[in-house]
């Protein structure tokens, strides 16, 4: 594959077509040689006239955006942290109301065994007696 020349062959323009193909020849330079961050702030600096004025606002911006990501942070650690806590406490209830109901089918088994008891002996006795 041949790659295409930088050389141009410039038909005779106006000095102001002559000035746009060197300042387009330029940015196309820049593009090739620096990276994408740098060509930013070179293009930023030439926007403000190199007075910083890009980067206050710039930095202001960042703040801002950390502080909003910061609060919807704990806003949703937060609301994660209640959902645990209320999870926590239906499963208390939950636990109390099996643990309530195993105590009170214990008393009932408890029961039964001496009824059955009780039902022994009376056929035990029924049959001594016959």
């Amino acid at each position: 594959m041949e790659r295409p020349s930088l050389e141009f062959n410039l038909p005779d323009t106006h000095e102001e077509g002559k000035l746009y193909v060197v300042d387009s020849l330029n940015n196309l330079n820049k593009l090739n040689v620096c990276p994408a961050e740098s060509q930013r702030s070179l293009d930023e600096e030439e926007n403000t006239g190199g007075t910083g004025e890009s980067m206050a606002g710039s930095n202001t911006r960042n703040q801002c955006l950390f502080f909003i990501t910061f609060i919807l942070t704990l806003i949703i650690s937060l609301a994660l942290v209640s959902f645990v806590i209320f999870l926590i406490f239906q499963t208390r209830n939950e636990v109390d109301q099996i643990s309530s109901r195993l105590l009170s089918e214990k008393k009932n088994i408890e029961e039964l065994k001496k009824l059955n008891n009780i039902i022994l002996k009376h056929l035990n006795q029924s049959r001594i007696k016959e």
